[in-house]
């Protein structure tokens, strides 16, 4: 049984670039100011094994080192 994964989204750091959302359009969505917001309104989503991938190519390219991936 795989651990649970989820994206975490550190505030102080993201200035709203946009990449992860781009990178992983399934889980975020951008707000007016570009800054991500999470499709299902939680605050840190659950990464689906097949977004995987994508999820850990939006933490390597993220220009603000604002992505992270937790194993729950």
């Amino acid at each position: 049984m795989s651990a649970n994964r989820r994206l975490h989204v550190d505030w102080t750091r993201c200035d709203g670039r946009g990449l992860c959302t781009e990178l992983l359009p399934r889980v975020l969505t951008r707000d007016e100011w570009g800054y991500p917001v999470v499709r299902d309104g939680s605050r840190e989503p659950e990464v689906a094994r097949g977004e995987l991938a994508d999820a850990r190519e939006a933490v390597q390219l993220c220009p603000r080192l604002a992505l992270s991936i937790l194993q729950q």
